[in-house]
């Protein structure tokens, strides 16, 4: 055995950085939703607690928002999270949105909308899907369907056809 307890055989380059990555996934604590990522690649951003963001935000990879973000946030093939910690004073669009913290403004997902328990939302929600845990709060008013078109449809079809008018001849 040599130095940091590794025999000498062991690469002595890759033993830290494995103990960095753990420390790092230590420090960042559980993952709100591990389970619900968008499918491909496993890239996440984050917003930290001490993050503020004001204007328009958009991308192409998850992201988890700790701090707060005023604007607009357009991630159309991902999943976007607002933390525990999260505050977001924006319209929110995302392929899923969970939110655990708070959020002020409309929110749209074309696949699924969750409010944990300690989540807020002060605003519309207009997702196919929707998950609302006992504890949450959502003022505002709620759509579901799979598009706005197809809701507007539905609703303005009449009941049953009207047959044609006979004209008197």
């Amino acid at each position: 055995m040599s130095l940091f307890g590794k025999s000498d055989g062991e690469d002595a380059g890759s033993g830290p950085s494995e103990t960095f990555e753990q420390s790092q996934r230590a420090a960042q604590g559980p993952n709100p939703a591990p389970a619900q990522r968008s499918k491909g690649d496993d890239k996440v951003a984050n917003i930290g607690e001490s993050i503020v963001f004001k204007g328009d935000l958009s991308g192409q990879e998850d992201l988890v928002v700790e701090g707060t973000v005023e604007g607009r946030v357009e991630l159309p093939d991902n999943q976007l999270t607002i933390g525990t910690k999260g505050r977001a004073n924006a319209e929110l669009n995302a392929k899923t949105i969970l939110v655990v913290g708070r959020v002020t403004g409309n929110i749209r997902a074309s696949e699924r909308i969750e409010i944990q328990a300690s989540g807020i939302v002060e605003g519309d929600v207009c997702a196919p899907r929707l998950v609302v845990a006992e504890g949450a709060v959502v003022n505002g008013s709620i759509e579901m369907g799979s598009s706005k078109k197809g809701l507007q449809a539905a609703t303005t079809a009449p009941a049953s056809p009207q047959p044609p008018e006979r004209k008197a001849g």
